[in-house]
């Protein structure tokens, strides 16, 4: 097949929707398919290359509003790709790429991968709206990454009969090895006598992340410690939460991470927590890496995917958002179980390979390109 893909960003910009297209787009050109991928550059220029076996096509940008990049070339590559592809997919949201192929005047088969509702930029949302509904409509299918999500959107379910389920996916067995010498030495830099718990975070300092909760519940946790790896743009706030806390010196900001790194990271830890506190976090990737770790895992219900990924009392806890106390109860009553807790990471690496395998993901995507 010919597929070209639409978004606005790639690598090496990092973001959990890049890496998704990256993976996606590598994957599908290593099975001998013609793959292309439109995005913005980052400069006015356009830039065309060739990596692992995807063109990529930079379109020149010409600046970036309420986090879209604004590219009129991102029109003409639209129009002039529109017969080269047998499968147009479109990765949500990014209002311009959806227009541009809107108004390509194309009729080739259309995928979105619906990541996430537009949440925080109120105006875009409401202005773009009629557009959307058109775009949706000429969708022939909308991958959804959790049923939860088409529940909740007020957009998915008014098209459910258009949507499939196709969870997000990640590299299953990277996660769930680590050198056991590695791990121990890990620790031994982050836990003390006195703070033998960890509990891990990992993502893109963002309000959405709820890490502030993390923070707010350590003084009623007084044996663990927060590791927090990513960086962005609340890590000063956060700071200055932990001092004035008093729990400045029980949580590590650890900044980005080398991806080697990471799964020492997950296999250190006692508990991971995602306290998401808006839809904006629609799905969780770092939530299925944890559990192909064989980490249980605390997280919110905010009407996302958070809450399908994470099997309350199964594979971890779902609490309320923005609530300090229910997040310092779950994480309490798991420490306090040690039986428990194995057992919960165990049934974490089982659901992650049944359900959360890169492999299974880019199989699932490729079946629904194959079905139009």
């Amino acid at each position: 097949m010919r597929i070209l893909h639409i978004y606005k960003d790639y690598y090496p910009v990092l973001g959990g929707i890049e890496n998704h297209v990256r993976v996606l787009a590598e994957a599908q050109a290593a099975r001998g398919h013609d793959v292309a991928v439109l995005v913005t550059n980052p400069e006015r220029r356009t830039v065309i290359t060739d990596v692992h076996g995807v063109r990529i096509i930079f379109a020149g940008r010409l600046a970036t509003l309420a986090s879209t990049p604004i590219s009129a070339a991102m029109f003409y590559w639209a129009r002039r790709l529109r017969h080269a592809a047998d499968i147009v997919h479109l990765h949500f949201p990014y209002p311009l790429g959806e227009m541009a192929h809107l108004f390509s005047g194309s009729r080739t088969g259309t995928v979105i991968t619906y990541h996430s509702d537009i949440v925080r930029q109120k105006i875009l949302r409401v202005v773009y709206r009629p557009f959307l509904w058109r775009i949706l409509r000429r969708a022939d299918r909308l991958i959804a990454t959790s049923p939860r999500y088409i529940d909740t959107s007020p957009f998915l379910d008014r098209v459910r009969d258009k949507c499939v389920v196709v969870p997000l996916g990640v590299d299953v067995d990277r996660f769930t090895a680590a050198d056991p010498d590695r791990v121990a030495t890990l620790r031994s830099q982050l836990a003390t006598p006195t703070l033998p718990h960890l509990l891990l975070a990992v993502g893109r300092l963002r309000y959405y992340k709820g890490f502030g909760t993390l923070i707010e519940a350590l003084p009623a946790l007084p044996s663990a410690r927060g590791v927090i790896v990513g960086t962005g743009p609340m890590e000063a706030e956060w700071r200055a939460l932990a001092a004035s806390l008093g729990v400045a010196d029980r949580v590590v900001f650890a900044g980005e991470v080398p991806d080697a790194e990471l799964p020492l990271y997950y296999h250190a830890a006692d508990v991971f927590v995602l306290p998401a506190n808006a839809r904006a976090e629609a799905f969780g990737t770092v939530l299925t890496e944890a559990m192909a770790a064989g980490l249980p895992c605390v997280t919110t219900e905010v009407g996302t995917g958070t809450s399908w990924v994470v099997q309350d009392g199964i594979t971890g806890r779902v609490v309320t958002p923005r609530d300090p106390a229910a997040l310092a109860e779950a994480v309490r009553t798991l420490l306090a179980d040690p039986a428990r807790l194995r057992e919960m990471g165990r049934a974490a690496i089982q659901r992650a390979r049944a359900e959360f395998d890169q492999s299974l993901m880019i199989d699932r995507v490729l079946s629904v390109y194959q079905s139009l």
